[in-house]
């Protein structure tokens, strides 16, 4: 299929065939392409658990609310935000840009562009990502206004600015997903009621661990489909700037 078809085919299923198993190393590799997936500064705060387990699997249901479409779900995919991994993944990214420079650029710019790297993910994305009851954030808040007086600055920083640029930031990571499976000819549908401490226990996920998606995966029964497809009419969503 071509995007256009990978996009008209790929609906959000609600019924699943249990006659009908997925391959588990297919639905793996659509995860490794989700990684694939932009993210704010390259930062990947985000994790995916491929649940296959029936037990689990029952719990996750129960979870969502026992919706038809995780009841009938072969495997489930809960997309997870791991802010907490911040400076581990900054350390990380410090040292991987560090020899892409010396790899790939000039070696008359090497120093200029490795100090910057160093800055920005040495001190600039730990001084972001930081959390500590709301303060730090009203900290960069104040902070930010300050600075925007004089120049162009983002503003969007407080503690709950950056949480909401993380679940952005895997919400690409579950578009990319479901993209994927569409490819291989499996159906997905992104669930949003569901309780999420239900969902931790049976993940035996940390506490600062947040649930950013549940998406259930199968092939779908004819029923699955609830119906034509509604989206707002374009010229209400399409602003054209001239």
């Amino acid at each position: 299929m071509n995007l256009q078809e990978i996009l008209n085919h790929r609906r959000a299923i609600r019924h699943f065939d249990p006659s009908k198993p997925l391959d588990t190393e297919r639905v793996k590799h659509c995860l490794e392409l989700a990684t694939l997936a932009p993210t704010s500064s390259n930062m990947q705060l985000w994790e995916c658990y491929h649940v296959i387990n029936k037990d689990v699997l029952k719990k996750l249901s129960h979870a969502c609310i026992d919706q038809l479409t995780a009841s009938s779900a072969q495997q489930i995919v809960v997309f997870v935000t791991r802010q907490d991994h911040y400076l581990n993944h900054a350390k990380v990214l410090k040292t991987f840009e560090t020899g892409n420079i010396k790899r790939n650029s000039p070696i008359e710019k090497q120093e200029k562009r490795i100090r910057k790297w160093q800055i920005y993910y040495g001190t600039v994305m730990p001084f972001l990502y930081a959390r500590c009851f709301g303060l730090a954030g009203l900290g960069r808040k104040l902070l930010a206004q300050c600075i925007g007086l004089f120049r162009p600055i983002v503003r969007q920083v407080s503690e709950n600015d950056v949480r909401v640029v993380v679940h952005k930031s895997c919400g690409l990571a579950v578009q990319t997903f479901m993209l994927a499976m569409s490819e291989e000819g499996y159906d997905t549908c992104p669930v949003e009621g569901f309780d999420s401490k239900l969902i931790k226990r049976a993940l035996h996920l940390p506490y600062n661990s947040e649930i950013n998606m549940v998406v259930t995966c199968g092939i779908r029964l004819p029923d699955g489909v609830w119906g034509d497809r509604f989206r707002v009419p374009f010229d209400e969503t399409y602003k054209f700037v001239d």
